[in-house]
């Protein structure tokens, strides 16, 4: 079965007789379960992917029960690697699409899962609906969503891999969305639109949120007439990829003849050109760092030279957001790493991709903020109060005369990044709440290369935590040390309950390694041991949130890592601004499963035990 195809427009059609998608960068793809062939998953040009992406067919076989009544089911979807609730990651999917070993798929499969982004219903309980109107079938869609329990929209924190994508009828507001989460773009789709196979058709239409970028034509293919495109960087001259969409016939023409007069040189494949010819040219996204993806001419720029057309011009060009959120001063400089400058641009995209881990950390948290105003490494401030001229949408929490901010969604994560807030500190509960969340444990060695001392007594801990079938995680610091979460049941217990079993492991491990470990609070009588700051874990105290950069020489993050991970070869700096967020995209976020395990923690019998000591 081909799927049914959207049309390019470069306006959205507007209109009560018309409802809009969020589109997502993925393989189109048809899911088809049924009790005597199983699960199938069919990509546009007819290959079965279902094998390669092991963990769509997990999940369906786990649901196996609760889809008795509704096979055979056919889903029209979009598979997708989900970077946020409006925008997905093409270039890992097809990084994905590309693996062929079992044990490589595998292990992608168990570190960072595909997730099938569903839009439409061709078939339940053995009905065809395609003759049926969009509408129809997307209320059927959303019932069947709802009768499942399944996700009823795009979140790449839960665990179902099957996911709605919801409609609305409100253009505007849907593109602020989708711009604000760099996504691809929408599809209109027309009410009394019928499925129809194979077809490219008028009732369905993508809008794309493209970006420009400014470039210079450096070359033309004989064969296939694509113009190659090019920037400066540092001086020498950086190939972004080709374009021959968007050009009008006799401005593709013309511009040939152009190349071939002025070619300087040529050889069986190409005619070379000068940098002299600059263009516009949108595109969605850019994969492998400099090509571009789906690029599209827009326009000749008469007015610009080619130097012109640099390097930082086209970064800067990568990160678009909505007019909602105001940027100031996008090329400030931030972090200085080697030879490569981070500005604030940068910085803000950072926030942005990793938005869906780190929100979560940060929700209904009082936030204490260290803001650089000059980049980090220079002067910073401390700010708790949110300041008056915060826009309205700022969430805020009063407690002890401070009127605390919420950092609950994208927008304030961004105005904040904006204002160059760049250490992010939470307290261990949530606002309103006197039972701590999770315990949190410090291990602060005494100097960086000192760090071995933090892995011992991490690894150490472990086997207690396991000894004691107790769930827990790790993260680095991002400055020089480790911290390791122990996640609990909410509402279920004091600091005082939590308090007796830090002293527990405080004695245990200062007992065990006494050369090693020090609970000593005063410096200058620790000497060269790890200061075990478990006094630290209480009310009104703080800790570098998940995924919060600091403002250190390495850009450090406070990174989640996976407990194999933390040995004798950890290096903080690895774990950077730069990296994490292609990291959350390969291994994925070793906090995944801390809200599952919280509810398995068996807290209460370790406490009533420590309580009869």
């Amino acid at each position: 079965m081909k799927p049914m195809l959207p049309t390019l427009a470069p306006d959205p059609p507007i209109g009560g007789q018309w409802t809009y998608e969020v589109k997502y960068d993925g393989f189109r793809a048809i899911l088809t379960i049924d009790q005597n062939i199983g699960v199938s998953l069919i990509s546009r040009n007819g290959k079965q992917l279902i094998d390669i992406f092991p963990e769509i067919s997990s999940f369906v076989k786990k649901n196996t029960e609760i889809l008795a009544d509704f096979v055979p089911l056919r889903l029209d979807c979009e598979l997708v690697w989900l970077a946020n609730p409006f925008s997905s990651d093409f270039s890992e999917i097809q990084w994905r699409g590309r693996l062929r070993a079992k044990q490589k798929i595998q292990e992608a499969t168990s570190m960072s899962p595909c997730r099938l982004i569903t839009f439409d219903l061709l078939e339940i309980n053995g009905k065809p609906l395609t003759a049926m109107t969009y509408t129809d079938r997307k209320k059927l869609l959303a019932d069947f969503f709802q009768d499942v329990d399944w996700p009823a929209f795009p979140d790449p924190l839960k665990e179902d891999l099957i996911q709605l994508v919801p409609a609305t009828k409100n253009f505007s507001a849907l593109m602020d969305k989708v711009i604000l989460y760099d996504g691809e773009g929408i599809v209109a789709k027309q009410d009394n639109g019928l499925w129809e196979e194979g077809k490219r058709t008028a009732s369905w239409l993508k809008i794309k949120n493209w970006k420009t970028a400014a470039c210079f034509i450096t070359a033309m293919h004989k064969e296939n007439g694509y113009f190659s495109l090019g920037i400066f960087k540092d001086g020498d001259i950086m190939e972004i990829g080709q374009v021959k969409n968007g050009l009008p016939p006799h401005e593709r023409s013309s511009l040939a003849a152009i190349v071939r007069g002025n070619s300087y040189a040529e050889n069986s494949m190409y005619h070379y050109i000068h940098p002299s010819i600059c263009i516009a040219v949108n595109f969605l996204h850019v994969y492998d760092e400099q090509e571009l993806r789906e690029p599209q001419f827009k326009e000749f720029l008469m007015d610009m030279r080619p130097e012109e057309c640099t390097w930082e011009l086209f970064c800067s060009s990568q990160y678009t957001f909505p007019e909602s959120v105001n940027i100031t001063s996008r090329d400030k400089p931030i972090w200085k790493i080697g030879s490569e400058i981070f500005t604030k641009i940068d910085y803000l995209h950072y926030l942005r991709q990793v938005s869906p881990w780190f929100l979560h950390n940060l929700e209904d948290k009082p936030a204490t903020l260290i803001r650089y105003p000059h980049g980090a490494g220079s002067e910073r401030f401390y700010q708790k109060n949110v300041p008056e001229y915060a826009p309205d949408f700022i969430k805020t929490f009063k407690e002890h005369d401070i009127e605390y901010i919420l950092v609950n969604d994208i927008q304030t994560l961004l105005w904040l990044g904006n204002q160059l807030a760049i250490e992010f500190h939470v307290p261990f509960q949530k606002a309103g709440r006197v039972t701590p969340d999770d315990i949190v444990l410090d291990l602060d060695p005494p100097t960086q290369e000192q760090f071995g001392l933090a892995v011992k007594a991490a690894l150490e801990i472990r086997k207690i935590t396991d000894s004691l079938s107790l769930h827990s995680f790790i993260k680095t610091s991002g400055n020089r040390g480790l911290q390791i979460y122990i996640p609990l049941p909410f509402h279920s217990f004091s600091y005082s309950d939590t308090r007796k079993f830090t002293d527990f492991l405080a004695d245990f491990l200062t007992n065990k390694f006494p050369d090693d470990f020090t609970i000593e609070r005063l410096k200058r009588n620790r000497g060269n041991r790890l200061y075990l700051d478990f006094v630290q874990h209480s009310e009104g105290k703080t800790i570098i949130a998940p995924y919060s950069p600091r403002g250190n020489d390495f850009a450090g993050v406070a990174a989640p890592l996976h407990w194999d991970e933390v040995n004798e070869g950890l290096k903080l700096a690895d774990y950077n601004v730069y990296t994490v967020p292609k990291r959350l995209r390969t291994v994925g976020c070793p906090f995944a499963m801390m809200e599952t395990a919280r509810n398995e923690q068996p807290f209460t019998d370790i406490i009533n035990f420590l309580n009869k000591q």
